[in-house]
């Protein structure tokens, strides 16, 4: 092979490999769950570029992707309370970038959307929101708080972002102030412990006085009942006899005894019984 066909062979060879990187820089892919802005010798196209496979122009043309996911950042924010006590605050934010803001985010916000944006705005709602409440309020108050610092949030950094949620993990105060707070809910629940045995004995004690009132009551009514009908008490007599016909066997002092333990005596001491003289138990 002389010198010519090195040379011929040489210069195919570059060519099919200027070819081949002009194919490559001249197409793009936007990945899934990305959108594509396309940046052409440091001019923005106002239209973003959906995912998957494209052209572009080689070598002058960039296609920047960004994520319109949701995605999840933990942060921390210290921030103080009404009665000016620092309080420290662990939380995640849920947050992604709607595909109208791709394009206008790449050019008004340098850096990641979450630190150049959302952070700074977050920070700011939770700042306004535990400085209107007490430190105790603030651990008590959790939910609360972070409802009212995701609608501040949100009116803040409008419509570039989309701030789904605010999640606060941790509310950690100083020692000493944790230690306040713990005794002072250990006195409260002394106080309604105390309370709920004061009201509990008021009960009891109205309710013996009710009853005390219901016997006396009671009793009153039965003592005008027999004063009125004294024939009551024959009616009570009558109600408890249990049907045996009960015998007086004379002698100085009247016995009182049923005919059927009458007739065992007969029958054990063999004797002719003694002729019975009943008596009324009506009262003379």
């Amino acid at each position: 092979m002389n010198s010519k066909d090195t040379a011929r062979l040489s210069g195919v060879a570059i060519l099919i490999f200027a070819a081949v990187i002009m194919a490559a820089s001249g197409t793009y892919v936007v990945q899934p769950g990305y959108r594509g802005v396309e940046v052409t010798l440091g001019k923005v196209s106002p239209a973003f570029k959906p995912e998957g496979f494209g052209l572009k122009s080689p070598f002058v043309t960039t296609i920047h992707p960004i994520s319109v996911r949701q995605q999840t950042a933990e942060d921390k924010a210290e921030c103080y309370s009404s009665d000016l006590q620092q309080t420290h605050i662990e939380l995640r934010v849920l947050f992604r970038i709607p595909e109208s803001s791709v394009v206008k985010l790449f050019q008004q916000y340098y850096g990641e959307p979450f630190e150049s944006l959302v952070a700074p705005r977050v920070h700011e709602a939770l700042k306004e929101v535990t400085a209107l409440q007490s430190a105790e309020q603030i651990v008590k108050n959790r939910e609360q708080i972070k409802t009212r610092a995701l609608e501040i949030a949100r009116k803040k950094i409008g419509t570039l972002l989309v701030v789904e949620d605010i999640v606060i993990q941790n509310i950690a105060l100083t020692k000493e102030l944790e230690h306040a707070i713990e005794a002072k809910m250990v006195q409260e629940q002394e106080a309604s412990k105390s309370k709920y045995l004061q009201q509990r004995a008021q009960i009891e004690a109205d309710t013996a006085v009710i009853q005390a009132k219901g016997e006396a009551e009671s009793i009153r009514i039965r003592g005008q009942a027999l004063k009125d009908n004294p024939a009551f008490v024959d009616l009570k007599i009558v109600d408890k006899w249990d049907g045996i016909t009960p015998l007086v066997i004379g002698g100085g002092e009247s016995l009182l005894l049923p005919l059927s333990d009458l007739e065992h005596r007969q029958t054990k001491d063999n004797a002719p019984a003694q002729p019975a003289t009943r008596r009324s138990l009506t009262p003379r």
